[in-house]
């Protein structure tokens, strides 16, 4: 096992990857970071449960990590694929892409991520180094390469610290989906030796899973808009705020794009008990113009299936006598 692992933290550690200097900086040694990302983005989901066998697919929500990943490290203007790394990888002895039905791995491809999941149901590690992987022992390993090999000393720690907080935001998710308790934190604990805000995690794990809950629709208006590079328009919103009742459970939140986000926090936007979408007359005051935003009034706000995880009626009522504006 320890030769194998040793074969496999050498093949982590000399990806190919592009060395232009004009296009990365010294944070990325002058190399891309892109399958580095990528593979840290994997050994996250794979520590968290998301991905438990060994079969990798090109998912909104792996392209959305990894789109979190390169984020820390590249200016917001600078574009970046998860196609690139997801279809190059093969390069590499560990990584196999597994085409659709009826078609052939295809090489030298310029791949957009609409087009590799259109050619690829996705890709599959070696038979033995999935089971490394999901040895958190062996897995530290291999994370700890891809980081000390590919990222400057002064950015370690950031990408470090991303990587606890992608997978303990994503165990308090399933947390949440899974429990019917009221509680503040479910399961989670101050630790200082995992050098990560308690607070992120709550945040980003209580987002994760109103997000999912609504499958990226907005409630109120149920505009629904994803990128296949991993963007969606809608955030998560508390109904009541938590610095008010320290309450994370889904029942206490609702998927909210852009627009009706700041209308329902504003007091502009709210739901009624029949959870019907309320306008507040304060739309309609000059010099405003609510355009569409009036013809969404009594309609039927968008619930998830499960009525289990509709809107705690209390929470609602709540917001419509503390926030919504009836003038």
């Amino acid at each position: 096992m320890c030769g194998r692992l040793d074969y496999f933290l050498n093949a982590f550690a000399t990806l190919r990857t592009d060395g232009s200097r004009k296009n990365w900086t010294g944070l990325t040694y002058h190399r891309s970071p892109y399958k580095p990302f990528l593979l840290l983005a994997v050994l996250d989901f794979i520590e968290s449960g998301i991905i438990a066998r060994n079969f990798i697919e090109p998912s909104f929500e792996l392209a959305q990590s990894f789109q979190n990943y390169c984020a820390l490290i590249l200016p917001p203007d600078r574009k970046a694929s998860m196609s690139y790394p997801f279809y190059h990888l093969e390069s590499a002895a560990f990584w196999e892409l597994k085409p659709q039905p009826g078609l052939q791995h295809q090489r030298g491809l310029a791949i957009s991520v609409k087009r590799l999941r259109q050619l690829y149901l996705g890709a599959q590690f070696s038979e033995d180094l999935f089971p490394l992987l999901q040895m958190p022992s062996s897995r530290e390993k291999l994370r700890t390469v891809l980081i000390d090999t590919y990222f400057a000393a002064e950015i370690r720690p950031t990408i470090r610290e991303y990587s606890i907080l992608n997978c303990q935001s994503t165990l308090y998710s399933t947390s949440l989906l899974t429990t019917q308790e009221l509680l503040p934190a479910f399961g989670l604990t101050n630790n200082p030796s995992a050098h990560v805000d308690l607070a992120r995690v709550r945040d980003q794990g209580f987002r994760k899973a109103v997000v999912k809950l609504y499958d990226h629709r907005c409630s109120l208006c149920g505009i629904k808009m994803l990128t296949p590079e991993g963007h969606t328009i809608v955030d998560a919103a508390h109904i009541k705020p938590w610095s008010l009742c320290h309450n994370d459970h889904p029942t206490n939140g609702i998927a909210l794009c852009k627009l009706c986000h700041w209308s329902y926090d504003k007091g502009l936007m709210s739901i009624d008990q029949n959870y019907h979408v309320m306008i507040s007359p304060a739309v309609k005051n000059d010099p405003n113009l609510p355009g569409h935003m009036l013809t969404l009034l009594d309609r039927p706000m968008f619930r998830p299936s499960e009525s289990r995880y509709w809107p705690d009626l209390d929470n609602l009522a709540w917001h419509r006598r503390e926030k919504f504006s009836k003038r």
